[in-house]
């Protein structure tokens, strides 16, 4: 899609093209919104509309005329950054169908106003039970934890494997995954989100995402590939299951990784202690001890020893005949509850975890 055609019009001549191009193009159901639309949805961008900010800018809450709930992204400033993010952004949104993926609802270019219009996602995002505002209330069940990894991975699969080009998110945290009336996952923000040419194995670029996500090849070098993506859902999934953050702040100062602060109770065997004590021990020990394993191998050093996002889903939803690689056992030892520890030195199956659930659908 040309979005130059819209970026870079005069304010005057900028809407009926907008208007004109999206309705006669029918592989982009999108609406063009006039910014009195959004102005009256979001009661003017009200401090009481906002719903969340970040680098980019603000997200409101707003009604359309029609009584439809939407969720709007504003830009903080006109800059050719900001520019490039939101062409980036339609550009992707226009190109992905999935149900784990937040849909793209419509647009507004005009004068220095970049806006993006998403459907609203009522139970916010997955940061926000976990860290935020909704983190004591628990809302969160170990089942429903289950369900939004593997949604979230299926989204992701659906980006690496399905998309056509291929594409890499390049930011995959808790705040990008937005959760529907039945808590289903939404992979959302794709302002940082790469195009991958067929045959082309990885990219080097300037680095884009969140402390605590990067892949270290990618902090380092540069160097992005689906397989960086697989390593941040690593991090996601340990985040889901032990509700800890990425990095957190010990005593003097020093900083700890999830990998670092989980590592030892793997390799003492003490899945369970693991699992975030706001679920009070209300989970499956079984799917924990295997969803800690799936998100070990995700996070390795090596890009090369990750798994892909395709046998990733496979392993979540407990296709154990149908995976590339093995999650092995290494040896007979007991964890505080009774369970083998499992590594990767001998071929072993992983214990299978029941598919999610799939309620009819950003």
């Amino acid at each position: 899609m040309p979005l130059n055609c819209f970026c870079c019009a005069t304010e005057e001549d900028r809407e009926p093209a907008e208007t004109s191009r999206v309705h006669k193009n029918r592989d982009y159901p999108w609406e063009v919104y006039s910014l009195k639309e959004l102005l009256h949805a979001t009661n003017s961008f009200h401090h009481d509309n906002k719903i969340g900010e970040g680098g980019f800018g603000s997200v409101y809450w707003g009604r359309t005329s029609k009584g439809v709930e939407i969720a709007v992204k504003r830009l903080k400033t006109m800059s050719p950054k900001a520019e490039m993010e939101f062409a980036v952004e339609v550009e992707i949104l226009g190109r992905v169908r999935h149900r784990n993926l937040l849909g793209l609802r419509g647009f507004y270019a005009g004068g220095d106003e970049r806006l993006i219009v998403y459907d609203f996602m009522p139970n916010h995002s997955l940061i926000t039970h976990l860290h935020g505002q909704l983190a004591a209330d628990c809302l969160l069940d170990w089942s429903t934890r289950l369900s939004i990894a593997i949604g979230s991975a299926e989204g992701l699969s659906y980006l690496h494997h399905e998309a056509n080009p291929h594409i890499i998110h390049r930011d995959i945290k808790a705040s990008n995954v937005l959760l529907d009336s039945e808590f289903e996952a939404k992979v959302a923000d794709f302002g940082f989100a790469k195009l991958i040419p067929d045959g082309v194995t990885h990219l080097t670029t300037r680095v884009k995402g969140t402390l605590g996500y990067l892949a270290p090849e990618y902090a380092m070098w540069g160097k992005v590939s689906e397989s960086c993506d697989v390593y941040s859902f690593g991090i996601l999934l340990l985040e889901i299951i032990s509700g800890k953050k990425p990095i957190e702040k010990l005593p003097g100062g020093v900083k700890r990784d999830i990998v670092q602060w989980v590592t030892p109770y793997v390799q003492k065997g003490a899945f369970n202690q693991i699992a975030d004590p706001r679920l009070k021990g209300k989970f499956d020990k079984v799917q924990v001890k295997s969803t800690v394993l799936i998100a070990m191998k995700c996070t390795d050093n090596s890009p090369d020893n990750r798994p892909t996002m395709i046998e990733v889903v496979d392993w979540l939803k407990g296709g154990i005949g149908r995976r590339k690689k093995e999650i092995t056992k290494v040896e007979d030892t007991e964890d505080d509850e009774g369970s083998e520890v499992y590594d990767e030195s001998q071929p072993e199956g992983v214990q299978q975890v029941p598919p999610h659930r799939t309620p009819d659908s950003r």
